[in-house]
């Protein structure tokens, strides 16, 4: 991308986090939120090794393969914003200041669709929906 501006994609988008390290390591993440040109946050579970990790080296990558066409690594450093997140137990809002966006799409394909998944238990999707609307109320504050 010529300029520093990360575009938009949908809420509950599934989205590669990596963390840098000693080893870096790859987590599928799905709380992933534009929240600003250069600032995403997303939602860990408190016990998660990708959140020591980044505790440890704030390196991260974030990999969008999205919907209209959208395919991008947003590349920056992460720090906890909200150990826990408001109301959420067990949860850790991280923000990543994107420094640098690496644009993968090319004229000779296109990214119609991400990864598609759902909740099965309904205990954990209306978790999810406290997860995003708490990370929502922060982006906004």
């Amino acid at each position: 991308m010529s300029e520093l501006v990360l575009p938009g994609w949908e809420p509950g988008t599934v989205c590669l986090l990596a963390t840098a390290g000693e080893e870096p390591h790859a987590i599928p993440v799905s709380t992933a939120l534009r929240a600003g040109d250069r600032d995403v946050l997303l939602a860990l579970g408190a016990r998660r090794g990708a959140l020591q990790r980044l505790r440890e080296d704030p390196r991260v990558a974030l990999a969008v393969l999205a919907a209209g066409d959208l395919a991008f690594t947003a590349h920056g450093e992460a720090s906890v914003v909200a150990d826990p997140l408001e109301g959420l137990d067990g949860v850790v809002a991280v923000r990543v200041a994107v420094d640098r966006i690496s644009e993968h799409g090319r004229p000779t394909f296109e990214i119609e669709s991400g990864v598609g998944w759902s909740w099965t238990d309904e205990e954990a999707r209306l978790r999810d929906e406290q997860v995003r609307a708490a990370l929502l109320a922060l982006s906004a504050s």
